[in-house]
C-alpha cells in the first residue's frame, strides 16, 4: 500500500478502495517504470517483489 501511496500520492483510503489484484498490478507497473527510468548496467537491482523474508532472532 505504501508503495502505491508514495508514487501516486494517494491516501490510504484511496488505495484500500482498490481491489487487491489492481493494487498488485499498480505495483508491477510502478516497478516497471522505475526499471526503465533507472536502469542499472552493472548489477541487477531487486524489486520489492524479489526480496525474501528473513527470520529475525
Amino acid at each position: 500500500m505504501s508503495f502505491i501511496s508514495y508514487y501516486f500520492h494517494w491516501s490510504k483510503d484511496e488505495v484500500m478502495n482498490i481491489e487487491h489484484r489492481q493494487r498488485r498490478r499498480w505495483c508491477s507497473e510502478i516497478s516497471g517504470i522505475n526499471e526503465k527510468l533507472n536502469p542499472s548496467k552493472d548489477k541487477k537491482e531487486k524489486s520489492i517483489f524479489d526480496l525474501k523474508a528473513t527470520r529475525m532472532g
